[in-house]
């Protein structure tokens, strides 16, 4: 047997290589597409960056010898498809995960959501916020911390949704209104120092809850594939709103974009915290739903959650009806405006808003597209938001967001 090595395998193993090495500027690109559901084939992967077959091949082998995706042996084809079959791709269900948490102003929540936005798993919600930032965020991190010990999953980092808007690159909560908590406290800090206290790996990220919530459902939900997508939501109080613009969440130059819940919709209105007057936060929200249904706020459940209950279960109810009617109006106008300004190709509505949409569709685009410009030119897309907890996993979306840009960095 001759010591000689087979030139014809050296040539090979350069030519694996060398395909290796012109995919891997494209791995980040490849597991977006995975995480996103937009490549569902390594087919489909090939054609979507644009790459020979062989290295879509080299880059989704890489991707799964990071535990970051699977690839299925065999290639099979859907049912009615044409063509050569193809390998078929998604997320590792039992991959990484991301260490999520949301605060809101009747408590909040931990989960693991691995990629895809997919939740693995959540701890059971707190009822009360301290007014002390600090102990907020050390038991939030620590319930996280407790699901990674019971579920022995890596972690790439941690994301925090906040009902205020987080001035950057600082990283401060501004305006924590429904909270007990300082204006300006630096939350992406003390969560970042409760983390590294936990022993949680990688870096930890604070943001909006409704930035966050768009950014999930364009990726995830109702706004997937939307190229301008606009999403206004209510949590238990106040209202918000997110842009994504061109396929990126949309911030401002210091992360205070499209307050929108500050938007006049009834000058003779409500006083609003924010010094104006018939603001949609104070007009649309859940507190101002059941003032309007002349229903006195119970102390037994959110305010959001009796304001779902009073129109599933009560809708007959002309008090009820008029309400909605009424909160359907004021939020049309204020979505007008803003279709006005930002022509955006799609709207998603959460929280009570999404509820409102639910009760009677056709007066809320009725609204929109005889107060707006663009509506009347053709109408624009109105939806429900599609996922359950869009804050969470968009918190989780912050944590993924290093690994979509570069997968070699994902933990051992």
């Amino acid at each position: 047997m001759s010591g000689k090595a087979d030139p014809r395998a050296a040539g090979e193993g350069t030519t694996s290589r060398t395909r290796l090495d012109r995919g891997r500027a494209a791995l980040g690109p490849a597991l977006e597409l995975v995480h996103t559901g937009r490549a569902p084939t390594r087919a489909v992967l090939t054609a979507e960056l644009g790459v020979t077959r062989a290295t879509a091949g080299a880059v989704a082998a890489e991707l799964e010898a990071l535990g970051l995706i699977r690839v299925d042996a065999r290639p099979g084809a859907a049912a009615g498809s044409q063509g050569r079959p193809s390998h078929r791709l998604a997320v590792a269900e039992d991959g990484p995960v991301a260490l999520a948490a949301q605060i809101h102003a009747d408590g909040f929540r931990a989960a693991l959501v691995g990629l895809g936005g997919r939740i693995v798993a959540t701890a059971p919600g707190c009822e009360v916020v301290d007014a002390d930032p600090a102990k907020v965020l050390g038991s939030v991190v620590e319930a996280g911390a407790e699901l990674l010990r019971q579920t022995g999953r890596r972690c790439v980092g941690a994301g925090l949704a906040v009902p205020s808007a987080v001035a950057e690159p600082e990283g401060l909560a501004l305006n924590p209104l429904h909270l007990a908590w300082p204006a300006g406290a630096p939350v992406r800090e003390i969560f970042a120092q409760q983390v590294r206290a936990a022993g949680i790996e990688g870096p930890a990220f604070a943001a909006n809850d409704v930035n966050l919530a768009a950014l999930a459902e364009h990726r995830h939900g109702a706004g997937r594939g939307a190229r301008d997508l606009l999403c206004v939501a209510t949590g238990h109080r106040g209202v918000g709103g997110a842009l994504v613009l061109d396929g990126r969440l949309h911030t401002g130059s210091s992360g205070l974009a499209l307050e929108v819940g500050h938007l006049a919709v009834n000058p003779e209105g409500r006083p609003c915290h924010c010094g104006s007057r018939g603001c949609l936060d104070v007009e649309t929200d859940p507190l101002a739903f059941l003032t309007a249904a002349r229903r006195e706020p119970g102390p037994e459940v959110s305010l959001l959650q009796q304001s779902y209950d009073l129109i599933r279960e009560h809708y007959t109810d002309p008090a009820v009806r008029t309400a909605t009617e009424t909160l359907i109006d004021r939020l049309g106008l204020g979505l007008a405006g803003l279709v006005n300004i930002l022509n955006p190709d799609r709207i998603v509505l959460g929280g009570l808003h999404r509820a409102l949409l639910d009760a009677d569709p056709e007066r809320l685009r009725a609204v929109v597209a005889g107060r707006s410009l663009w509506g009347q030119s053709g109408g624009v897309p109105i939806l429900p938001c599609g996922l359950d907890h869009n804050s969470l996993v968009g918190a989780a979306e912050l944590a993924w967001q290093p690994v979509l840009d570069d997968p070699l960095g994902v933990p051992a």
